[in-house]
């Protein structure tokens, strides 16, 4: 159980908190110290004006060290396959970026360790209630993905493969090149996945 300070859970209750105070409270969170092995450092980005969601897994070191969200090769080819350069990414306040884990969750026997069970309940829906104008949710691997759907898809290749496109939420592989692998086995997710994708995020971001 998290227990939250009595200010913070009477703001949030009466409505009092704000998008700036939220993100200040996450940014000075200290909840999971005790077990990351390189500290807290919460990376999260959000905007009142946000009307795409990049829900991802949590960050990697290098993430850690910059502070600075998929600023990595996992980044670079997600940038790619949403069309969208480096600057508008950063710049844009219509993209927002809530990882299922806020902070580098440390390093396991087969790469990083899942992201921390604690971030999601506790921070997400605050701050959704926040970006009332979301029209897109991309989640980026299967802890996003199970944490958000209720389909009955029993792996991620077939909830990638066969989830409308058409829907608020937009499933996706994680594009790390640790996933190399699966998408030379998978080229339909270049070939329909990716149009989809793009035909979805473009009119988005074009419609000022």
């Amino acid at each position: 159980m998290i227990y939250l300070p009595l200010a913070i859970v009477a703001a949030h209750n009466t409505g009092m908190e704000t998008l700036p105070s939220l993100l200040s409270t996450i940014r000075d969170c200290q909840y999971c110290s005790a077990v990351l092995p390189l500290g807290p450092r919460p990376v999260v980005v959000a905007d009142t004006a946000a009307r795409i969601l990049i829900v991802g897994q949590a960050p990697g070191t290098r993430v850690h060290e910059s502070g600075i969200p998929w600023n990595d090769p996992s980044g670079d080819r997600l940038r790619q396959w949403l069309a969208i350069d480096r600057d508008q990414f950063y710049n844009d306040k219509r993209l927002a970026i809530m990882p299922m884990g806020f902070c580098y969750p440390g390093k396991g026997q087969s790469g990083d360790l899942p992201p921390r069970k604690e971030c999601a309940p506790l921070w997400h829906e605050r701050l959704l209630a926040h970006m009332p104008s979301i029209e897109l949710i991309l989640l980026i691997g299967q802890y996003a993905q199970n944490y958000y759907l209720t389909d009955t898809y029993k792996t991620l290749t077939e909830r990638v493969e066969k989830h409308p496109g058409d829907s608020r939420f937009f499933p996706l592989p994680h594009p790390s090149p640790r996933n190399q692998m699966w998408l030379r086995r998978n080229p339909w997710f270049d070939t329909d996945v990716i149009p989809k994708l793009r035909q979805r995020v473009k009119p988005i971001m074009d419609n000022l």
